[in-house]
């Protein structure tokens, strides 16, 4: 366990007909400042579980700000995410525990906000892609429940009176957005607060500055909300930073912290288990193929070293060979393929050095572990390359000039052009590998119908070489059952 401060229990209650239904509200709202810490006491799991599902929206934001989407597909994507990780529903709704997904949105966030304290572009990095998911829920949230919101905090803000407007009437009226023919109307209502706390409004001149105070309409009352949040975040991650080192011995969370403050280098994998699905299966002899049609460039650059060299390092073998584990290839099957791709050396040099450690890695030899595949993240940070290594992430490991050309020899037969590159290495230039990687998916899969935006599904990144292979898989397959269906 981990104890925040005081222990609080959240127990869910059940209707007469046994569906879980909320609590008595101890979250109020559903939109939330974060100025009040959880006091209750967390498991590790928990406390864990909670900042990954967090840390999966948020790193899809910062992805869509890197693929430069514009904000309604931004939102959209967002809220798609949050459904599926963090789901937050209105008051109104009896079929769920609110609370309790207030619980662990609010657990999550704090969680975070330890992990991306600690220097000065990670909390950038952070307060913005918090600051972005806060202005998503505020425009998808209900409108009485964001209004009683509003009323439940103080912002500081001085509502215009009468006199106050009829003084300025002219240069309000500047202010209005008007349809054609239509009149000014005084029944509008204005805001005065320090211009210094809208900035972004006297940039873009739609407001009224007299005397120090920003006249700010009704309609952009949000950019208020929006700046105070970002304002209350930026102070609690710097106080933050400065209480972090009392952690410093705590050998549980130290760990996950770190961890989690990776997260957006390369996203949060999820979905993916160290075992194929049922059915799934793959042969030796289908991997050539599968290879030159459906693996994203790290496994292609992989396999292709293989075949070139009947051979790969240590580093390389276990980053390729757990990818096919889990991509179906059975253990019989695993060693038959790497067998017939070590064709130089002996059956009985190949079973003393090479077999032990392919069985090993199924779970079947030493502490008999069934070993996942390595995540996007785990290639990019773990057992960097050296030079005569093949594993590692193309897009981060590779020479520019020599990932262009690899591009180009991998994936021009798929619909890749010399076109496409200045887009997918000015992505690679920013530290955005994974929003590269996602790029290469939509171009190279646009014939079966994939949009630029879409990535792998709802506008999701790449974030596990097994979710980019499976992915192209399934959309083949579509394209094939469609076609027998006309035929």
């Amino acid at each position: 366990m981990y104890n925040t401060r005081d222990r609080k229990k959240f127990v869910g209650k059940q209707d007469p007909d046994g569906a879980q239904i909320h609590s008595k509200f101890q979250y109020a709202h559903r939109l939330n400042f974060y100025d009040r810490p959880p006091l209750y006491d967390v498991t590790i799991e928990e406390f864990e579980t909670c900042a990954l599902d967090r840390l999966r929206v948020l790193a899809e934001i910062e992805s869509s700000f890197a693929r430069n989407r514009p904000w309604d597909e931004l939102k959209t994507v967002t809220l798609a995410q949050c459904q599926k990780y963090v789901p937050l529903n209105n008051n109104t709704a009896i079929t769920v525990d609110v609370d309790s997904q207030r619980r662990n949105d609010q657990l999550g966030h704090f969680v975070l906000r330890l992990a991306f304290c600690r220097s000065e572009e990670l909390r950038r990095r952070f307060l913005k892609a918090e600051t972005t998911l806060f202005r998503v829920r505020y425009d998808s949230d209900d409108r009485k429940e964001r209004d009683g919101f509003l009323g439940s905090r103080s912002f500081d803000w001085i509502e215009v009176g009468d006199e106050e407007k009829n003084t300025y009437a002219k240069e309000l009226q500047a202010l209005e957005i008007k349809k054609p023919g239509e009149e000014y109307v005084r029944e509008e209502r204005y805001y005065k607060v320090r211009w210094t706390r809208v900035p972004d409004l006297v940039a873009k001149r739609k407001v009224l500055l007299r005397g120090g105070w920003a006249y700010v309409p009704s309609r952009e009352q949000s950019s208020i909300i929006f700046q105070e949040f970002e304002a209350n975040l930026a102070r609690a991650l710097e106080h933050t930073a400065k209480a972090l080192p009392r952690m410093d011995e705590d050998t549980r969370l130290v760990p996950i912290l770190n961890n989690l403050s990776q997260g957006f280098l390369a996203g949060v994998p999820s979905g993916w288990s160290s075992a194929p699905a049922s059915g799934d299966e793959i042969t030796a002899e289908m991997v050539d193929g599968i290879a030159k049609k459906h693996f994203p460039m790290c496994m292609r650059n992989l396999h292709e070293s293989l075949m070139r060299d009947r051979h790969l390092k240590h580093f390389g073998r276990l980053q390729y060979g757990l990818f096919l584990k889990v991509l179906g290839l059975s253990i019989e099957e695993a060693v038959m393929f790497w067998r017939k791709a070590f064709s130089g050396l002996t059956d009985d040099k190949f079973n003393k050095e090479y077999k032990y450690n392919i069985r090993h890695s199924y779970g079947l030899e030493g502490k008999r572990a069934n070993y996942p595949a390595k995540s996007c993240q785990q290639i990019l940070l773990t057992d960097k390359p050296g030079p005569s290594d093949c594993h590692g992430c193309p897009y981060r490991h590779f020479a520019p000039e020599n990932l262009q050309t690899s591009l180009l020899a991998s994936y021009s037969s798929h619909g890749l052009t010399s076109t496409d590159l200045p887009e997918i290495m000015k992505t690679v230039k920013e530290g955005h590998y994974h929003v590269a990687c996602t790029r290469v998916f939509e171009i190279t899969h646009a014939s079966k119908g994939v949009k630029k935006g879409e990535g792998v599904g709802g506008g999701e990144s790449v974030t596990h070489p097994n979710q980019y292979t499976t992915r192209s898989r399934e959309l083949e397959k579509s394209q094939e059952d469609a076609a027998m269906v006309v035929e």
